[in-house]
């Protein structure tokens, strides 16, 4: 069960991750490909978004280093599929975005496949 609650905690702050990384890419602009990068590097450099999302991951990598470190990689890995659920309702909660029913599904049968590895 410790092992369960460390790679929900991982794969919560991966979502997390996500969710800040879009924030602050929203308060940036749309990006295009051909741009220059140096026109939103200063921008990128100083949105606090942004860090936050890049310390959630350094946190999500080093209880995921500890994870593998005690239980099969097949088995945990299968739970990084949680990382889908999460963004979901995270972003429907924090970002407002709108979530298809056909979503929602998806996400239901994530779900289901995630309690069938939990059981094995």
């Amino acid at each position: 069960m410790k092992n369960i609650f460390l790679i929900l905690v991982s794969v919560l702050l991966n979502a997390s991750a996500q969710i800040l990384m879009r924030k602050g890419m929203l308060q940036i602009g749309e990006v295009s490909i051909s741009g220059s990068i140096s026109k939103i590097l200063p921008q990128v450099i100083t949105s606090i978004f942004l860090w936050l999302s890049i310390a959630c991951y350094g946190m999500s990598i080093i209880i995921w280093l500890i994870v593998l470190s005690r239980v099969e990689v097949s088995f945990a890995y299968a739970f990084s599929s949680l990382g889908y659920v999460f963004v979901i309702f995270m972003s429907m909660f924090f970002l407002k975005e709108h979530i298809s029913t056909m979503r929602l599904i998806g996400v239901g049968i994530i779900c289901f496949g995630i309690i069938l590895v939990a059981r094995s």
